[in-house]
């Protein structure tokens, strides 16, 4: 009665194996991953990308309005023509017409406003700058952590295939020995269960590849999908890149500060009256002569002393330095951490290596006295789960030292992998 339950067991786990092979090999057929094209290498996808890419394409039409302005702010004010008709329908005085036409022409005189208009231009084109290079660097660290967790999961993928073939391959060693009579035949399901677990786990790691190489492709604006990841970045050794860079984030907040420290005075200096300069003609049309007409004007800031716009101004300026502030205090933090997550990920890395010989060499090992009759089957699988867990964390592994060296140079103020 045992050996029959187990004998339908067997049979049961093998049919359910078969329907896992069929839906697999659907998905190979129906999955984009072998339709597209080769990713380019990192370096050359990161000069391609800062050009093209959609998130730095705002930055760079910032940097655009904001030169549009600095050049504006340069512009002197335009001078102003009046004509004016006096006396039309007056009354002649001794017969002499009482009619007088003048032309003037008024300059406006910016005294203590133009000079603050453009320092406030140029101020906000540096801000513009430093802001569109934080955001190459920023987006430089993204694109290596995207593209190397797309090129780990093409990794995880293919070792997940490595391990369908050697469950296979263990199936068929214990379907011999079953044969041979030195196996139960619940050896030879246990066997195929792995195989069915081996085959879940590369579809599932198929379908992860599909999904980070998507990701990639859209972060970098490219017109079809990748499908591959030829040149490898998981292997590139750290970047020499010393700690000699400034905080891009304390960069960009100082160059913040400036600019509003620039607004605060421009919205000073408009309290000051507005003085213009007239200079002109006056035609009398009894006589028939004319005469020079010279004029000052100037505003007076009695209602409007522009005060609100200048509390304003002051308090961006105050949210500005506080901004640096913290921008200060979270930039060295974030150096010091991030020195401290590559040497730890280097440690990791060394340590996963290690552990996945070790491991290769425990499934060798398992799988010779197996042959031999010397070794349970159980004993092979954990091995082999073991070598397939270890390679996966080396993997892991040089995943986040990847990310550890992006952050590092992002700290600094280099581009991740740019050198």
């Amino acid at each position: 009665m045992v050996l029959r339950d187990l004998s339908t067991e067997a049979s049961y786990i093998a049919m359910c194996a078969h329907v896992s092979r069929a839906a697999i090999a659907v998905l190979l057929i129906a999955s984009p991953l072998a339709r597209g094209a080769d990713a380019p290498p990192y370096r050359t996808l990161l000069r391609s990308s800062l050009n093209q890419a959609p998130a730095l394409l705002e930055q760079a039409a910032n940097v655009a309005a904001a030169a549009g302005d600095a050049r504006q702010s340069h512009a002197w004010r335009n001078p102003s023509v009046d004509v004016l008709d006096e006396n039309v329908n007056a009354p002649e005085q001794g017969g002499v017409n009482q009619r007088q036409i003048t032309y003037s022409l008024t300059v406006p005189l910016e005294l203590g406003k133009r000079g603050a208009r453009i320092e406030a231009g140029e101020r906000g084109l540096a801000a513009a700058e430093a802001r569109q290079h934080q955001a190459e660097v920023d987006f430089a660290a993204h694109l290596a952590v995207t593209y190397a967790a797309a090129e780990a999961a093409v990794r995880r993928h293919a070792l997940a295939a490595e391990d369908v073939a050697r469950a296979q391959d263990d199936f068929r060693a214990t379907k011999a020995l079953v044969k041979a009579g030195r196996e139960a035949s619940l050896r030879q399901a246990q066997a195929q269960t792995g195989v069915s677990a081996a085959q879940a786990a590369e579809a599932g790691a198929r379908a992860d590849a599909v999904t980070a190489l998507e990701r990639l492709s859209a972060l970098v604006g490219a017109e079809a999908p990748f499908d591959a990841v030829p040149v490898s970045l998981l292997d590139t050794a750290p970047s020499a890149a010393g700690t000699d860079g400034a905080s891009l984030a304390v960069i960009t907040a100082e160059a913040d500060r400036a600019a509003q420290a620039a607004q605060v005075t421009v919205e000073r200096r408009k309290r000051l009256p507005d003085l213009g300069l007239t200079a002109g003609t006056r035609r009398f049309g009894g006589v028939g002569g004319s005469g020079l007409v010279v004029g000052v004007s100037a505003t007076l800031p009695i209602f409007d002393q522009n005060s609100g716009a200048i509390a304003a101004a002051q308090a961006r300026l105050d949210a500005a330095d506080a901004r640096l502030a913290a921008a200060r205090l979270e930039g060295n933090a974030a150096r010091r951490s991030a020195a401290a997550q590559v040497l730890a990920s280097e440690s990791r890395l060394t340590a996963a290596r290690a552990g996945e010989a070790a491991a290769s060499e425990a499934y060798r090992l398992g799988r010779i006295g197996y042959d031999a009759g010397r070794t349970p089957l159980v004993e092979v699988l954990i091995s082999r789960r073991a070598l397939t867990d270890a390679r996966l964390a080396t993997v892991d592994a040089q995943l986040a030292r990847v990310r550890a060296v992006a952050e590092f140079a992002k700290a600094n103020g280099h581009i991740a992998f740019g050198d």
